[in-house]
């Protein structure tokens, strides 16, 4: 740099020399762009919003729902269809910051799924209030502080890599979150940011009642979830037992008689109201009857709500609690 000219021009500048103050001010325009352009370009790339729903850019995306009850589809947009689904997910007494991942999680999930798939099979509709189809929804359930957890998010959706984030979650993972291939026995791409997380931390605060689980089968329920599960009738039911674990304690498969089956469908087909996880502790037989003990609530995979309510209950905010269950993702926004 020539010394003597930046001597000069600071002193033109000191004394309010017009052209001087003009190249200082251009200057400092174009430093300020460099700035913005550099951190627009290391910043998330944003997903489009679907097209099937798209209201235009930044504007908020209007959805076609189906109603499984009245067997109708209404209209609505994003943001009023997720009141009645974190509504139904979460119980709406629960500290704001659970209440606010939830929503980002449920508006994550809804905008994944009609990227990947357009439409709920058979229905004409991009969501459904079946909980089976799509997510749970209950209307019934909103109250102010719903209302206060959606707005609060409004248009925020977790990306990763350009795309939208896969948000699976579920009640509580019995102290240690899983993988999709163990929890779901998804044959899909391997999701890096669906690692395993030790929640043991948090166990002693979740009550147990929620923390364990019981259930009954007569033989004759056991041979037809098996059935169900594996594809094939084991025959009269004689003897039950694990056949394969994961790393994190669940059950892989189940041996029923001579017949492995995975447990993650045995699950399903016995009933997941009751045979809560496949995290399996103990199965005993007498009378007939296999009774069934475990713990964790649910497939075990991303967030665990009763971890984040304690989470929020201990302080964290809605963005560190997503960070905790899908580790490398942003928290964005796509619509005001």
């Amino acid at each position: 740099m020539n010394t003597a000219w930046f001597q000069n021009f600071m002193e033109r500048l000191r004394r309010g020399d017009p052209g001087a103050v003009a190249a200082a001010a251009g200057a400092a325009a174009a430093l300020i762009l460099v700035i913005w352009l550099i951190a627009r370009g290391t910043g998330p790339d944003l997903p489009p919003i679907p097209e099937e729903i798209s209201q235009g850019p930044n504007a908020e995306p209007r959805l076609r729902v189906y109603f499984h009850e009245a067997d109708r589809v209404r209209e609505m947009d994003v943001e009023d269809y997720l009141l009645g689904v974190v509504a139904a997910e979460m119980d709406p007494s629960w500290p704001l910051e659970a209440l606010k991942a939830q929503a980002i999680l449920a508006r994550t999930f809804t905008l994944q799924r009609v990227d990947e798939f357009g439409e709920v099979p058979g229905r004409g509709a991009h969501a459904s209030t079946d909980h089976e189809e799509f997510q749970a929804y209950d209307s019934g359930r909103i109250d102010q502080r719903v209302q206060q957890a959606v707005a609060e998010t409004r248009g925020r959706v977790i990306v990763y890599d350009g795309r939208f984030a896969r948000t699976w979650f579920h009640a509580y993972s019995g102290g240690h979150t899983t993988t999709p291939q163990v929890g779901l026995d998804w044959d899909g791409e391997e999701v890096p940011y669906l690692r395993p997380v030790d929640d043991s931390d948090l166990d002693g605060a979740v009550p147990p009642e929620v923390k364990f689980w019981e259930a009954r089968l007569r033989a004759e329920e056991v041979r037809s979830a098996a059935a169900e599960a594996g594809g094939a009738d084991p025959g009269p039911v004689e003897r039950v037992e694990v056949g394969s674990w994961s790393d994190d304690g669940r059950a892989i498969t189940l041996r029923v008689n001579d017949q492995e089956v995975p447990a993650v469908a045995f699950r399903l087909a016995a009933g997941s109201s009751d045979f809560r996880s496949t995290m399996i502790q103990e199965i005993d037989a007498s009378d007939g009857v296999f009774t069934f003990r475990g713990k964790g609530y649910g497939h075990g995979v991303g967030l665990s709500q009763w971890s984040a309510r304690i989470l929020a209950e201990r302080g964290a905010d809605a963005e560190a609690i997503i960070q905790r269950y899908y580790p490398g993702t942003e928290v964005v926004r796509l619509w005001e």
